[in-house]
C-alpha cells in the first residue's frame, strides 16, 4: 500500500472520531448551557410567585371565602407564566400549568434546580420552602419547567454532529490523499533514482538534489552512505580474491624449488637403502634444511597476506619500547650465544598495529642474527636503539656483518631477493618494508658509524604529532602481489 493513500485512510478515520469529540464536548457545553437559562428561569419564576403562593397559604389557613382562595389562585398560577406551579399546603394542593403527573414521585427536596424523567418526559424542578407569621403558613412551592425545548435543540446539535463527523470521513481522506501524494513526490523521485542503480554493472552513484524536506534528504544521504560502504567492500573483497590468488601462485612458485630437492633426497633415500651412513646424514641435514625453508616461507607468504588484509580499525596508540624491549628478549632467549644490545627509552608512542610493528622488530632482529655475524666467526653482536627525532620514532638495528653494496640496499626490500647462501626465504625485510608502508613510516639501509656490517633505520610518526598520517593507511596494498611499496625509493636508500 502506498504511503499516501496510508495517510489518507488514517486521515479519514481520524477526522471523524475527533469531529465526533468535538461534538461530544459541544452537546454536553449546549445542554449545560440551556439547563443554566432553564434554571435561571425557575428562579426567577419562584421570586415571582413566592408572594402569592404565600397569601394563598393564608387565606386557606383563615378559611376564607372560596372566592377569596380562588382569587389568590388564580394570582399565583398568572405570576408564574409558563411554569408549572404545585403548591403543597398543610391541608391542600394546588396545582396549575404544565407539570408530571401527580403520581410522579418527587424528590424529598430540590432547593437546585434538577432534572426529573417520567413517562419518557424530562423537566427540570425546583422547590422552595414558603411559609407565614401566622400559625398553619407553610407549604412547599415546587416549579416546574417542560426540557422538551432543551432535548430538541440537543437532538438538532447531534444530528449536525453526526453528519459533519460522516461527510469529514471521505472528505478529509482525499485531501489528504492528495496533500500527501504532492509531499511524497520528492520521495518518488528518490525510488526512481535509486531503483535504476545496479552496483554490479554500473558505477554511476546516487545524485540527489536536497529536497528541504528532512527525512528525504537523511534517507538520500543513508542511501549514499551504504552505497559508498558497498564499494569500499568490493574494493576490499576484489583486493582479497587477488592477494588469495597471487598468494597461491607466488607459493606454487616458490615452493617448487624446495619440494623438487625434497624429493630428489628423498627418492635418494628410497632407492638406495644401504646408502652410507655420512652420506646418509648429509641427505637428512639436506631435508631437515629445506623442510624449515618451506615451512619459513609459508609463514612469510601467511605474514604479508596479513599484512595486506589489515583494517583500519585495528591500530592504536602503542609504546615502541615495549614493543622492542619483547622482540630482543625473544631472540635473546633464542640465540644465547648472541650479544643483542637494547637502548630504547619508554614513552615513545605510535599509532600502529602492534602485531605489525612485532613484525617489523622480529624480522630486522632476525636478518641482522642470519646475515650480521663477525667475520672471524665470533657471535654476532647486534645494537638496537630507539630515540625521537622530530616528529618521528627512529629505531636503528647495527650488525657487524659483511654489508650491504650502495647499489644493492634498495633491492634487499624486494621478494624473494636473498643470498645465494641464505637459509632464509627472501621475505623478512619484505615483511618489514610492508609495515612501515602501513604505518606511513621510511626504512632505509645505512652504514654504521663503526663504518662495517649494515645499519637498517626506521623512521615510524609519533602519535602525538598531530600529523594526520596515523589516520590513514595505503589504498593499494598488494605486496603478496608485487612489491609496490618499494617504490624505488620511499624506503631512502643511502650510500653514505
Amino acid at each position: 500500500m502506498r504511503l499516501s493513500t496510508r495517510i489518507a485512510l488514517a486521515v479519514g478515520a481520524t477526522v471523524p472520531v475527533l469531529v465526533l469529540a468535538t461534538g461530544w464536548l459541544l452537546l454536553r457545553l449546549v445542554a449545560a448551557d440551556l439547563h443554566d437559562e432553564q434554571d435561571a428561569h425557575l428562579r426567577r419564576s419562584a421570586t415571582a410567585v413566592a408572594k402569592d403562593a404565600r397569601g394563598l397559604l393564608r387565606a386557606s389557613a383563615a378559611d376564607r371565602s372560596a372566592a377569596v382562595e380562588r382569587a389568590r389562585e388564580r394570582r399565583l398560577f398568572t405570576s408564574a407564566l409558563d411554569v408549572g406551579v404545585r403548591l403543597i399546603g398543610p391541608s391542600e394542593t394546588y396545582t396549575g400549568g404544565p407539570q408530571p403527573d401527580q403520581e410522579a414521585a418527587l424528590p424529598a427536596s430540590a432547593p437546585v434546580p434538577v432534572t426529573l424523567r417520567t413517562g419518557g418526559d424530562s423537566w427540570r424542578v425546583l422547590s422552595m420552602k414558603v411559609s407565614g407569621t401566622r400559625p398553619g403558613v407553610r407549604g412547599t412551592l415546587w416549579l416546574f419547567a417542560p426540557d422538551t425545548a432543551a432535548d430538541t435543540q440537543l437532538r438538532l446539535v447531534r444530528r449536525r454532529v453526526v453528519t459533519v463527523a460522516l461527510l469529514a470521513a471521505p472528505l478529509s481522506g482525499l485531501l489528504a490523499g492528495a496533500v500527501a501524494g504532492r509531499a511524497s513526490r520528492p520521495l518518488r523521485r528518490l525510488r526512481d533514482s535509486a531503483s535504476g542503480l545496479d552496483p554490479r554493472t554500473s558505477a554511476a552513484r546516487l545524485d540527489h538534489v536536497p529536497a528541504r524536506i528532512a527525512e528525504v534528504d537523511d534517507l538520500a544521504h543513508t542511501l549514499q552512505t551504504v552505497l559508498s560502504r558497498y564499494d569500499e567492500q568490493a574494493a576490499r573483497t576484489e583486493e582479497a580474491l587477488s592477494t588469495a590468488r597471487s598468494f597461491a601462485s607466488a607459493a606454487a612458485h616458490e615452493l617448487r624449488t624446495p619440494l623438487m630437492s625434497m624429493q630428489t633426497n628423498l627418492e635418494i633415500l628410497t632407492g638406495h637403502p644401504a646408502l652410507p651412513a655420512p652420506d646418509r646424514a648429509e641427505v637428512l641435514d639436506d631435508l631437515n634444511r629445506e623442510h624449515a625453508r618451506l615451512l619459513g616461507l609459508l609463514v612469510m607468504l601467511r605474514e604479508l597476506g596479513r599484512g595486506d588484509l589489515v583494517e583500519a580499525d585495528a591500530f592504536g596508540p602503542v609504546d615502541l619500547a615495549d614493543v622492542v624491549e619483547a622482540s630482543v628478549r625473544e631472540q635473546r632467549r633464542r640465540h644465547p650465544l648472541a650479544r643483542i644490545a637494547g637502548d630504547c627509552p619508554p614513552g615513545l608512542r605510535v599509532h600502529g598495529w602492534e602485531p605489525g610493528l612485532r613484525t617489523i622488530l622480529d624480522n630486522l632482529l632476525t636478518n641482522a642474527l642470519v646475515h650480521g655475524g663477525c667475520a672471524d666467526g665470533r657471535p654476532a653482536h647486534i645494537d638496537v636503539t630507539l630515540r625521537a627525532i622530530g616528529d618521528h620514532a627512529v629505531l636503528c638495528v647495527d650488525d657487524q656483518g659483511p654489508g650491504i653494496a650502495p647499489g644493492r640496499r634498495a633491492a634487499v626490500f624486494e621478494r624473494f631477493e636473498r643470498r645465494p647462501d641464505s637459509p632464509g626465504s627472501g621475505l623478512g625485510l619484505t615483511l618489514v618494508a610492508q609495515q612501515v608502508d602501513l604505518h606511513r613510516g621510511r626504512v632505509r639501509v645505512l652504514r654504521p658509524p663503526a663504518g662495517t656490517g649494515t645499519r637498517i633505520e626506521v623512521a615510524l610518526p609519533l602519535h602525538e604529532s598531530g600529523t594526520g598520517a596515523e589516520a590513514t593507511l595505503p589504498a593499494q596494498r598488494n605486496w603478496v602481489i608485487t612489491t609496490a611499496g618499494v617504490r624505488p625509493q620511499e624506503f631512502h636508500k643511502d650510500d653514505s
